[in-house]
């Protein structure tokens, strides 16, 4: 498997048994990906000539205590770097980051954060895809193969967190990093063509220029870590952790005083007062 290998533990997963079968009907298809899939070489932990593998786990960490909630700079920087273009329809328009703001009416108290695909250990979108074009890298990064992703938009529907949209509009002046194509679903990458040149994600990059600090970025895997010391030293929470899909994106902070109305929500997560 190249580039972006599937993920070691599917033995474990809910859906194991869904993605066997998958992987038996398509294995023929699928090594015929490289193309689309060698852009994804891995981080500086591995010589880039090699696929990636479990010695990382990427993820990020989100303090929610931190994060301005008129600050935006992290999803105009994720579409500057993605080349991902508005066209001033937000119903369809391509979102891999969005923020979002939740008000308790009792208290009056509101927390923003951002929100972003999870990277789920065991990701639904990877569940429900028929052709395999939605996988989890080993290194635990999901993404899209562009190749065999035949638009049928069942990760869409699958995802509890509505972070996976469709790209409808035609493109243009894509970046050859990242490329994109009409008709295919689209997420957050964790900006793995960054993460695969040792550089951090675009979103915590740019929280970081301006001070906020809001979104660090890191190797669950390695427990001297920035975000593995961090986890370790203060109260955190997964989003929907009650569906054991073991993400690597987690939150901390104020955010924690939401978490019994987040739970409510049943995954639709949006601007909303709660």
């Amino acid at each position: 498997m190249v580039g972006g290998e599937q993920m070691n533990e599917e033995t474990q997963s809910p859906g194991a048994n869904r993605r066997q079968v998958l992987r038996g009907t398509l294995a023929g298809t699928v090594a015929v990906l490289t193309p689309g899939i060698f852009l994804w070489r891995l981080s500086a932990a591995t010589p880039p000539e090699e696929p990636a593998n479990a010695k990382n786990r990427w993820g990020l960490l989100i303090d929610t205590s931190q994060c301005a909630k008129d600050c935006d700079a992290c999803v105009q920087t994720c579409f500057e770097e993605n080349g991902i273009q508005r066209h001033g329809r937000p119903l369809t328009d391509p979102q891999s980051i969005r923020k979002v703001t939740i008000r308790d009416k009792l208290s009056g108290r509101t927390v923003s954060l951002p929100l972003m695909c999870q990277h789920c250990t065991y990701p639904p979108c990877a569940d429900v895809c028929p052709t395999g074009a939605s996988f989890r890298r080993a290194d635990g990064i999901v993404l899209v193969d562009r190749h065999t992703c035949i638009g049928c938009r069942y990760c869409i529907m699958a995802c509890p967190y509505e972070v996976r949209f469709f790209v409808h509009e035609n493109l243009t002046n894509q970046k050859h990093e990242v490329p994109r194509g009409k008709g295919t679903a689209e997420g957050c990458t964790l900006c793995v063509h960054r993460v695969d040149r040792d550089l951090i994600p675009a979103c915590a990059d740019a929280c970081q220029r301006l001070g906020h600090k809001a979104i660090l970025f890191g190797d669950l895997n390695d427990p001297d870590s920035a975000i593995s010391v961090r986890l370790v030293n203060v109260p955190s929470q997964q989003l929907r952790d009650d569906l054991q899909l073991d993400t690597s994106v987690r939150y901390e902070g104020s955010w924690r005083f939401f978490w019994p109305m987040v739970q409510k929500l049943e995954g639709r997560i949006q601007n909303a007062t709660i």
